[in-house]
């Protein structure tokens, strides 16, 4: 059942990056041409980067590289601490742009969204275990 949520978690990454980035164009297409309407690709956006989350959770759980012994390690201190209270914010971030980009009006909420999501993205390429920080995870 890990290993199975583990490959899940990884390959969703994409999925949420790819997302991510249509989002942030979208909102910047919109934003120029002062555009009104509301896009759905904030929330497809929106609602992957939550069942990354859950998974998120639900891996924080029941991995073994979650120990709270061992915080001297790095890759033990990574999981625990690092990662999780990084993704966290991001998914925040992602969230209440995206509240707050349906409570206003005008090419406003666009430019909510795309400085919202910019900032979550920056914080998730850079919380990602990516194999060349060699933190023991691969690319799926």
């Amino acid at each position: 059942m890990y290993n199975g949520l583990l490959h899940a978690h990884s390959g969703l990454r994409y999925v949420v990056l790819v997302l991510l980035l249509a989002a942030i164009g979208t909102a910047y297409s919109k934003w120029q041409k002062a555009d009104t309407d509301d896009s759905k690709m904030y929330s497809f956006a929106l609602i992957a980067t939550h069942i990354q989350l859950l998974l998120g959770i639900i891996l924080y759980v029941i991995s073994p590289k979650v120990e709270f012994g061992m915080m001297s390690e790095r890759l033990y201190r990574f999981f625990t601490v690092e990662h999780s209270l990084m993704m966290l914010l991001a998914v925040v971030l992602i969230t209440v742009g995206r509240v707050r980009s349906r409570k206003t009006e005008g090419p406003i909420k666009h430019r909510t969204v795309l400085y919202f999501f910019a900032m979550a993205l920056i914080i998730i390429l850079v919380a990602i275990p990516w194999p060349f920080r060699d933190l023991g995870a691969g690319w799926f």
